[in-house]
């Protein structure tokens, strides 16, 4: 063995041990104590020492190459391709990749000591730690509760632009079991408005059933924060009326670390899902919809669930007359008064009740205007549908208020020439 070998600290003192026992000036008891070794096993490092000399103690591949060692054009040919394919990758990433595009199969620890040693990846520095909060176990089943939240992010990178080239951010809506990790739903709009929220929940309800809890953060889509909602408890959001129609609990969150699992899985994306979407050249939200849904989810469920503590699912079933409701349901609804002359004035423009209607139609009734998500417009009123007539323009008052009457007998009028009408005349 040369001289440039360094010894470690245990390697000087099994040598030095052995040495005193080969010239008996300890006993191979008390060699063994020190090496907290047994006596056998200092008798077998004793013959080993005489035959082979005292450096053979030291393992026999010290100083010299691993013989698992990496062929060096493998690491060569893995640095070029991280270099100019996956540059920003981290090394877990990274590795991953290597193995499933290119064919390359390299630990990531590594791969991550090459991307140093190269400077393609600096290591991270640990985080300084900030307000101490408990941990918050998991719920026990599947579907007990999802944690919910919408992303800003380039998700599409410099592919998805505006007219003059500028890149756009989409938000990514997202819903993650916290029983199991796994992401449930997830879908790409412009912004966290009430109408994406809406298609997102009905989307998952009819493909998973009602859950029992949503956790969410404090934003106006689903709280309302003025002061005066302190006092009136009445005063809600379209999106937390719709969770009383299901039954669904909502909690709202005082912190993005209450909402961890969302938010990291968040972290996650903006790192693996942006990446995933480049090499598979995605430059649509259309097109990013169908990659995150069919493709993207599936691998991330299978690669970072866990198992729920419990065993079983207890999403609800939506009901028969949540079914038959569910377009009403997941509507923007508001208030408006029926004028006059049974014409309905909404969003500055004027519709006209028709004259044959499913119920009894008064002046100055308050209907609940519904708002479809499929663009259409509906007047409810004691659970029917009213038919009206859009108008160009808007009509003359009326001060009268007539009464429209249904097809019910005991709201029928005889015409002119009826017999009753004829007798009243002669007497």
């Amino acid at each position: 063995m040369t001289d440039a070998v360094k010894f470690t600290s245990s390697e000087q003192t099994t040598r030095e041990v052995i040495n005193a026992a080969l010239k008996k000036e300890i006993t191979n008891a008390i060699a063994a104590v020190k090496l907290h070794l047994s006596v056998r096993e200092v008798q077998r490092l004793k013959a080993k020492a005489r035959r082979d000399g005292i450096d053979a103690l030291v393992h026999g591949l010290k100083g010299k190459t691993s013989n698992h060692k990496i062929d060096e054009t493998v690491k060569k040919k893995v640095l070029s391709l991280v270099t100019d394919k996956y540059h920003d990758f981290k090394p877990t990433f990274a590795s991953e990749k290597l193995g499933e595009l290119e064919g390359i199969l390299v630990n990531r620890e590594t791969l991550r000591l090459w991307m140093v040693e190269e400077k393609l990846w600096k290591p991270r520095r640990h985080k300084k730690r900030g307000t101490y909060r408990s941990w918050r176990p998991r719920k026990e089943y599947y579907g007990e509760m999802e944690q919910f939240d919408g992303c800003y992010h380039l998700w599409l990178e410099n592919r998805y632009t505006d007219s003059e080239g500028i890149p756009l951010e989409l938000c990514l809506l997202l819903s993650v079991d916290d029983a199991t990790g796994k992401i449930t739903n997830g879908y790409f709009d412009t912004n966290e408005g009430i109408i994406p929220v809406y298609r997102f929940w009905k989307t998952y309800i009819l493909f998973h059933g009602k859950p029992l809890i949503i956790y969410l953060d404090k934003f106006s889509t689903y709280k309302i924060n003025h002061k005066a909602a302190e006092d009136n408890k009445e005063l809600m959001t379209q999106f937390q009326r719709v969770c009383i129609d299901l039954g669904i609990k909502l909690i709202n969150a005082n912190s993005p670390e209450a909402k961890g699992r969302v938010e990291r899985t968040f972290e996650t994306l903006q790192d693996r899902l942006v990446k995933e979407m480049r090499l598979a050249n995605i430059k649509t939200p259309d097109e990013a919809n169908v990659f995150l849904n069919n493709i993207f989810i599936p691998k991330f469920n299978e690669r970072f669930s866990v198992i729920p503590t419990k065993e079983g699912c207890v999403h609800k079933t939506l009901t028969q007359q949540d079914t038959q409701n569910i377009d009403h349901i997941f509507s923007i609804q508001s208030k408006r008064t029926i004028n006059n002359d049974f014409t309905i004035q909404f969003n500055n423009k004027w519709y006209q009740l028709q004259e044959i209607q499913p119920t009894t139609v008064r002046a100055r009734e308050q209907v609940t205007v519904e708002e479809w998500l499929d663009g259409t417009t509906h007047f409810m009123l004691r659970g029917h549908d009213l038919p009206y007539l859009p108008l160009p323009e808007r009509p003359e008052r009326v001060k009268k208020p007539p009464v429209i009457l249904t097809t019910h007998k005991l709201n029928w009028k005889p015409p002119h020439n009826h017999s009753w009408i004829k007798y009243a005349r002669k007497h």
